[in-house]
């Protein structure tokens, strides 16, 4: 019995199987359902097409990188006018930074599995 290792991309997320194993674009619908709101999930044109799931997810992520880049550069501004003390703001800004690092990554596996998903569209 001899074991092949499909090697994927650094950014592929750990929730989805690999490209080309049994059941991957289920593993991948999966995991990019829960990156869009609730409501999206459950649209028959999303859930027929994971590659049109995966285009929605992407847009998703980048509105949520935005929304939280404006979280982080107004921070300094705006929470001492709601009478926050200075640790918390502190806090607040450092969340918000480390949110922004996580949400690029989670941008990133989105563009693998969504590229996997349109080779795979293509191939059919």
């Amino acid at each position: 019995m001899s074991l092949t290792t499909t090697r994927t991309r650094p950014d592929w997320p750990c929730q989805v199987k690999a490209p080309g194993t049994y059941d991957w674009e289920r593993s991948a619908a999966k995991w990019l359902r829960e990156l869009v709101p609730a409501r999206y999930a459950g649209y028959p044109a999303l859930i027929r097409h994971p590659v049109l799931l995966a285009r929605h997810a992407q847009i998703q992520v980048q509105h949520e990188i935005r929304v939280a880049r404006t979280a982080l550069q107004t921070a300094r501004a705006d929470l001492p006018g709601l009478g926050l003390p200075e640790s918390v703001i502190e806090h607040t800004i450092k969340l918000y930074a480390a949110e922004v690092m996580q949400l690029q990554h989670i941008a990133r596996s989105v563009r693998a599995v969504t590229q996997a998903l349109a080779e795979h569209s293509a191939g059919r």
